[in-house]
């Protein structure tokens, strides 16, 4: 009995120095800040989350950079451009009129500045392109840009709207999240689901790192009951990604507004379909606000300045 008590303790020993070896593997300093995936180890009592599945089909809205529910959109200066990342043509748009986007062009026929084109309510201070088209309910936006702001344009945005709601509801209704802490600033995030208790997440102090482990399929998604805030006075933050994580992948439930780097500059990463309005910077910031990903909001508007938001490919 003796014998095998010493063949048990000492087995447990063994035991022991495996998974201290295995922690040591993981490292130290903000390695440790890793949260999540397999072989990861989380702080204690995080758990680990269940997979995030594969990402929610977009449908009409993946097509859309920004989509300001019928409220609309709005941009102010001269430097922001809503583009495909790969190059595809890409759309933003409303399901209320022409009338509620405002400081826009598109690339649906030749523009001249102020002249012709389909331009949207711009001026000499707030112009902002679009490659691609601007999907509104009539009228169109004016008389040399007949081809939008019809009922063809109008279902478009309809269909865009519908869709956007779908992910949504996918989103928030996914289980397995795990809750990270309200602040993901500073943190490293495997793919999963991520909750936050008190419903709001903040990106600040640091930024945020996404690591897919080499998964290039690897989803993350952000549930969110009221608010998203990314940045602070003076100190905008990003949205990094490693180990092969993609921005087609990456989505932001958010069940309220959403405000990023309202001091501009920074780089969000990701789809964020919020309930409420969406915002990038403050007028009058010069510094560009990037958004790698969408913004879609369900209920109300897109306000943006000096934005530049590159469209993944669905």
């Amino acid at each position: 009995m003796v014998k095998f008590g010493s063949t048990s303790k000492a087995g447990q020993l063994l035991m022991a120095s495996l998974f201290a070896a295995s922690i040591a593997a993981c490292g130290g300093g903000d390695d440790a800040k890793i949260l999540g995936g397999p072989g990861v180890l989380g702080p204690a009592g995080a758990g680990v989350p269940g997979p995030a599945g594969a990402a929610p089909a977009l449908g009409a809205a993946a097509a859309f950079g920004g989509f300001g529910g019928n409220a609309g959109m709005t941009n102010q200066g001269l430097n922001t451009v809503i583009t495909g990342a790969q190059g595809q043509p890409v759309s933003i748009g409303t399901t209320g009129a022409s009338t509620l986007m405002t400081g826009f062009h598109d690339t649906a026929i030749p523009y001249t500045p102020l002249v012709t084109g389909c331009a949207y309510t711009e001026t000499a201070l707030n112009q902002g392109a679009v490659n691609g088209t601007i999907q509104t309910a009539p009228p169109p936006p004016n008389v040399t840009c007949p081809g939008e702001g019809t009922a063809t344009t109008f279902a478009a945005a309809q269909a865009a709207a519908a869709d956007a709601l779908i992910a949504f509801n996918d989103l928030a209704g996914r289980p397995g999240a795990i809750d990270p802490g309200a602040n993901l600033g500073g943190l490293t995030l495997a793919p999963g689901i991520y909750r936050s208790a008190g419903g709001t997440f903040l990106i600040t102090g640091s930024d945020l790192t996404l690591d897919a482990g080499g998964n290039a399929n690897a989803v993350w998604v952000f549930q969110m009951g009221t608010t998203l805030t990314v940045g602070a006075a003076g100190a905008p933050r990003s949205v990094i990604l490693a180990g092969g994580a993609q921005p087609k992948n990456v989505f932001w439930q958010v069940g309220s507004a959403a405000t990023i780097n309202a001091a501009g500059g920074g780089t969000m990463v990701g789809t964020i379909i919020s309930s409420a309005a969406t915002t990038f910077s403050t007028a009058g910031n010069a510094a560009i606000t990037t958004l790698n990903g969408r913004a879609l909001a369900l209920n109300a508007s897109v306000t943006m300045v000096n934005t530049v938001i590159n469209v993944p490919a669905p």
